[in-house]
């Protein structure tokens, strides 16, 4: 005779659902809720972590942030990085993948070299840049080769920022590439080849066909793009710190700055937050503009 069946409390499918999202939610709750509603409650105060400890002082820290020329310069400068890096970066690695989705000699070699610097330290990177960018070194020598004079690349207001863009590009560039190309094989060919006998050129393929085919590839692409902007620490930190005259300063180590450097952690704690809902209002925009329904 068969055991009869009893039912267990896993059967309840609401039970069961709590059952398995528990641990998620509690390392979700410890590692992401809680240090975003600290970090929140932490801007309305003053003092430090000391014996003397904090205190609440309400919205004096937003006012501070609003009256503050530094901060505006600082938001000011986070906007052009991010608007300067996003859209090369994604033009840029967008062709690439166009182009070695196709068949040519050494694709595979060319996409692992394009794709290494994505693996690459940004520390490491920025060293890097900074050795070639210095008066003295090889990008300065090049321009001598040609006649043109040197350029104070980091100690130049104008000069200082497009370098920390060109490094973010080209340390971005792979990550989206491989983003691409993994949304380019995901089109169906049949949708070239009805489009191929309509008559449509390689370029009313692409504007037609490979764009509309890379939508959600393209949603991500951009997000992750903007969120590694906006992020962006190491590069100002190895390369220019902020200067000269804090012309490269951007709101992550602004925030750095404030909190490690003059411990006014309740005024970071609320540029903080202003970064935090600068993204959240970037990324919701984004899905409403390039979002499907």
């Amino acid at each position: 005779m068969p055991k009869k069946y009893t039912k267990s409390w896993l059967d309840n499918d609401t039970v069961a659902a709590w059952v398995f999202l528990t641990p998620a939610l509690i390392l979700l709750s410890v590692f992401i809720i809680w240090p975003i509603a600290y970090l929140f409650y932490l801007s309305f105060t003053a003092g430090s972590f000391t014996l003397k400890g904090t205190y609440w002082i309400g919205l004096k820290n937003y006012w501070r942030l609003l009256a503050n020329h530094d901060f505006w310069q600082v938001l000011g400068n986070t906007f052009y990085f991010t608007v300067a890096t996003i859209i090369p970066s994604l033009v840029i690695s967008l062709g690439l993948a166009v182009l070695l989705n196709r068949s040519i000699p050494l694709r595979g070699m060319l996409r692992s070299a394009y794709f290494l610097p994505s693996i690459i330290s940004l520390v490491a990177a920025g060293l890097g840049f900074r050795w070639l960018f210095q008066t003295s070194g090889p990008v300065n020598e090049l321009l001598a080769f040609f006649s043109i004079p040197d350029i104070p690349w980091l100690g130049n207001t104008f000069w200082a920022m497009p370098v920390l863009i060109l490094m973010s590009i080209w340390k971005q560039l792979g990550f989206n590439m491989v983003v691409f190309l993994a949304g380019l094989q995901a089109i169906p060919p049949s949708r070239y080849e009805a489009a191929d006998l309509d008559g449509a050129n390689a370029w009313q393929q692409f504007w037609y066909v490979t764009l509309p085919g890379l939508r959600p590839t393209m949603i991500f692409a951009i997000i992750t793009t903007a969120i590694f902007t906006l992020r962006s620490f190491e590069q100002v930190y190895v390369i220019t710190g902020g200067g000269p005259l804090n012309s490269t300063n951007l709101l992550v180590y602004y925030i750095y700055q404030e909190a490690f450097a003059q411990f006014d952690f309740g005024y970071a704690a609320a540029a903080a937050t202003v970064l935090l809902a600068v993204t959240l209002v970037l990324v919701y925009f984004q899905l409403q503009t390039w979002g499907e329904e």
